[in-house]
């Protein structure tokens, strides 16, 4: 048996509010993107080198309020790269955490928790 990573999946509300924050303040990749019909939710996903993450807004996939961790390194410029975005609804902060971490968690537009991580 041979396991690969896992995709998590989070809830989202709005397609539009979902672009914004995750392209264009987080600089994700939309990868593909799907839906039925013109009047039906829109599933998709998303890449950042190694990391992808599917986004739904269909009611039954999955519950808003989901914490992810995302391994990465050099998190101190990818906070700095964000800051100087001047996103309006984040201004994340690095915190050193106990177990050798150092943590930028974001909150979504959607109450869904991105906790961006580096071993130390």
């Amino acid at each position: 048996m041979n396991f690969q990573s896992a995709v998590p999946l989070l809830r989202i509300f709005d397609y539009a509010k979902a672009k914004e924050f995750y392209i264009d303040f987080l600089g994700f990749n939309l990868d593909w993107e799907h839906n039925y019909d013109k009047n039906f939710p829109m599933y998709c996903q998303l890449s950042k080198g190694q990391c992808h993450i599917h986004l739904s807004e269909h009611f039954g996939d999955c519950s808003p309020g989901a914490a992810i961790r995302i391994e990465m390194d050099d998190i101190s410029a990818y906070q700095q790269q964000l800051l100087n975005k001047n996103y309006a609804y984040a201004k994340p902060e690095i915190v050193q955490q106990p177990w050798n971490t150092i943590e930028m968690p974001i909150n979504d537009p959607f109450y869904n928790r991105l906790i961006f991580f580096q071993q130390l």
